[in-house]
């Protein structure tokens, strides 16, 4: 760990020099990756000093318990006992920040919610899903940006995608993925009886253009009357766009912006983010199998999480945790559960040496 902190610290006072050279104010990309990677290391500095004065505080008291004077043996005696579980803590939490970190946690996030098996009650929990990672967003000062959105009856989504902008936003959010079931008994059942239904959570790294390469000439591009609510331009102009990535084979459609240029630099986002989440899926296997296992088609079966509303209880199965607040969960306050599951994969990460 001293060698990890060691890096770390050097790491800080460079990022802090180079934040505050006038040639990189003018660099905006280079200004937001040191931004994000001071955001990142400014605890490790945070906690280490404080570590550093409790261990200076903790030889003081040493030392004073050596001393004749019986006022300061006893002061020394209750600083010996305080400072040392303290300092434990903390020496806890610096090799929690120090485990090797993902660098796309740092990155904003794209989130697409699907409804899945259940029908019109699929799509109520889908606008459910959105309404919660919307409150989690506003509560952490994260900003949601709608990309596209398609309606269903009663309110419900069929499908909702946009971008969650902030530090830390991929980071926060990437164990999300995967099938989300509901146990509840619908709006639109009459005898009271409880069905289960389910969507699909996809959560990815915002992709920068260094990242994934894209050719004109791999990219058909059309254009269509948009359709549906979206103001005076739904159904008079061919503003809507769909993109098809030909190698690929992805398809992204956009007409939720005012204009055909504004729909197609979001498609283009949604597009950018989903070719970097195919590659690294395909570079690293195992990531490759969970997201399959996690998004799946959306069926009900594939769950890693369960709202079970007669019960008032949220289940993440992954890690087998059941909390009884589920009023607070559906209201953004999602905080315990993502704990643990970062508290979970941290551990593993330990374990397996990456």
């Amino acid at each position: 760990m001293e060698a990890r902190l060691r890096q770390a610290l050097a790491r800080a006072e460079e990022v802090s020099q180079e934040l505050s050279d006038p040639a990189t104010a003018r660099d905006a990309k280079r200004l937001t990756t040191l931004g994000r990677e001071h955001a990142r290391l400014a605890p490790i500095v945070r906690v280490a000093e404080q570590l550093r004065r409790m261990e200076d505080e903790l030889a003081q008291a040493r030392e004073m318990a050596e001393e004749a004077d019986p006022e300061l043996v006893a002061l020394a005696r209750g600083d010996l006992d305080r400072l040392p579980p303290e300092i434990d803590a903390l020496r806890a939490d610096l090799y929690d920040l120090l485990l090797p970190r993902d660098p796309l946690d740092d990155r904003d996030a794209i989130v697409e919610i699907r409804a899945g098996t259940g029908g019109d009650e699929a799509a109520l929990f889908a606008a459910d899903l959105y309404r919660m990672y919307t409150r989690y967003c506003e509560r952490h000062g994260l900003r949601i940006e709608l990309i596209s959105e398609s309606g269903a009856s009663l309110g419900g989504l069929r499908e909702v995608i946009f971008a969650v902008r902030g530090q830390d936003a991929f980071g926060r959010l990437r164990r999300e993925s995967g099938v989300h079931r509901v146990q509840r008994v619908p709006a639109t059942e009459t005898q009271g009886r409880i069905h289960t239904s389910a969507a699909t959570v996809a959560v990815l790294p915002e992709a920068e253009e260094v990242d994934v390469r894209i050719e004109q000439k791999d990219l058909k591009i059309d254009v269509f009357r948009s359709s549906g609510p979206g103001g005076q331009s739904v159904n008079t102009t061919d503003s809507a766009v769909r993109i098809t990535h030909l190698p690929s084979g992805l398809v992204v459609s956009q007409q939720d912006q005012k204009s055909q240029l504004q729909n197609k630099l979001k498609a283009m986002e949604v597009l950018r983010a989903r070719l970097l989440d195919r590659m690294i899926a395909e570079q690293e296997s195992a990531r490759a199998q969970d997201r399959r296992a996690m998004v799946g088609t959306g069926d009900r079966s594939a769950k890693i999480r369960t709202y079970n509303y007669p019960q008032s209880r949220v289940t993440d199965h992954r890690i087998n945790l059941s909390v009884h607040n589920l009023p607070d969960i559906m209201d953004g306050r999602i905080d315990e559960v993502l704990e643990a599951l970062r508290v979970a994969s941290r551990q593993e990460a330990a374990a397996s040496g990456d």
